[in-house]
């Protein structure tokens, strides 16, 4: 006699499990590709074997994978930040704004996902950094060729600086070409004196291998154009996505002094820095002077 009892298992096939179901469904699940033999899959699109392989701890702590893996991504990060920068500077060169707004931001927020991931190699501890130290020799972020690149389009320019990558010769040429092409800032600057603004003329044709400095003529265009950001709308929407940008990278700098602070104190940097000094001094640097005073003189 059956209960009635709608709950009840229904009847499995025999032999079969009742809650397998049939195994000819399975290989369909809900439309989905299953086999990749001839198709080009998640893993083979990513390049997935040669990423994920690509961590080698040299010492036997467990904590040095969380140090590869954090470094790892911030390269990966940075490579996008590069992308990202070159195509903003090409599109302020040839007076196309809309697009370089939306780059910006982009970095911007880069640089946000940046500052949080300090948050995760925060959770070494004093004592499991120095268990894997040692095993990290003369190797330092300081010689980040895409950090330096990074540094140099967006201004901040030291012919120094490309000494610590003399021994690659792809990544000094890299760097080379971001210290003597105009930065970001510059080509902003020319952008402005192309629309009519009185920019000093040292500031649109010089040596681009020196950092620019700050000039009066870019600042009373840029003031210009905030006492007036109706008549000059892409202009300060641009002094603005710089503005996001430097914060960003503000912060993405305090976080990491504060956390290399947190990991060894004051001991110097495997790269031979003076370690947190050396981070601190770096917080001094502005990238784009004008567009602060002129908080100040509005």
């Amino acid at each position: 006699m059956q209960s009635g009892n709608s709950n009840d298992a229904p009847a499995s096939p025999a032999g079969g499990c009742p809650f397998h179901g049939d195994a000819s469904k399975d290989a369909q699940w809900h439309g989905a590709q299953m086999s990749f033999e001839q198709q080009m899959s998640y893993g083979d699109y990513l390049a997935l074997d040669q990423i994920l392989n690509a961590q080698h701890p040299l010492s036997p702590d467990h904590n040095e994978m969380l140090f590869i893996v954090q470094h790892q991504t911030t390269e990966l990060w940075m490579k996008l930040m590069l992308h990202e920068l070159r195509a903003a500077r090409e599109a302020v060169k040839r007076d196309d704004l809309p697009p370089a707004f939306k780059m910006l931001t982009r970095v911007s927020r880069i640089m946000d996902q940046l500052v949080q991931a300090w948050n995760v190699l925060a959770t070494m501890t004093p004592p499991e950094y120095s268990a894997m130290r040692p095993y990290l020799g003369m190797s330092s972020g300081f010689q980040s060729f895409q950090y330096r690149e990074i540094e140099f389009i967006l201004g901040n320019k030291n012919a120094a600086m490309l000494r610590p990558h003399a021994h690659r010769a792809e990544h000094h040429a890299l760097v080379e070409e971001a210290l003597r092409t105009p930065s970001l800032y510059d080509e902003a600057i020319r952008l402005m004196a192309r629309r009519g603004f009185a920019i000093d003329p040292q500031c649109v044709e010089r040596d681009w291998t020196q950092p620019a400095g700050e000039n009066a003529s870019v600042e009373a265009a840029w003031l210009e154009i905030y006492r007036k950001p109706e008549a000059h709308w892409q202009l300060y929407e641009l002094g603005e996505k710089f503005v996001d940008l430097e914060d960003a990278f503000r912060q993405w700098r305090f976080r990491h002094v504060t956390t290399v602070e947190r990991v060894i104190g004051f001991k110097r940097g495997t790269g031979g820095t003076a370690g947190v000094s050396y981070l601190r001094k770096m917080l001094d640097v502005v990238l784009f002077p004008e567009l602060w005073k002129l908080r100040t003189d509005l």
